[in-house]
């Protein structure tokens, strides 16, 4: 299996953006996009676990696929504003362990 670090995943984005003239969308692009493929992602847990089956004439998509456009997205936009996110990640996990520690219920150990 191929596993990679947060780190290549941000290069292997940036390489692959950086071939192309435009590069980066603006910020506002970006969220515009994110926005969009956060609905598309919605659309297909719908289908799966709502009320509104697919109709016949839209086309096949699975969830694997939007999340991945998603976090395509989520990269960009992180690469376009110099955001690290092993360190965003870092931050966040750290806000929930410490802030939100006793938010949750725990699971009883065994």
């Amino acid at each position: 299996m191929d596993e990679r670090t947060m780190k290549e995943m941000q290069k292997e984005v940036d390489n692959y953006i950086s071939q192309f003239k435009e590069g980066y969308f603006s910020p506002l692009s970006m969220l515009a996009r994110m926005t969009e493929e956060l609905g598309e992602l919605s659309r297909e847990v719908n289908h799966h676990y709502g009320e509104k089956p697919k109709k016949s004439s839209e086309d096949e998509s699975t969830m694997e696929e939007e999340l991945g456009d998603l976090f395509f997205v989520i990269i960009c936009f992180a690469n376009s504003l110099h955001i690290n996110l092993d360190e965003a990640l870092k931050i966040v996990m750290n806000k929930f362990n410490t802030r939100d520690k006793d938010r949750w219920t725990r699971l009883e150990e065994e």
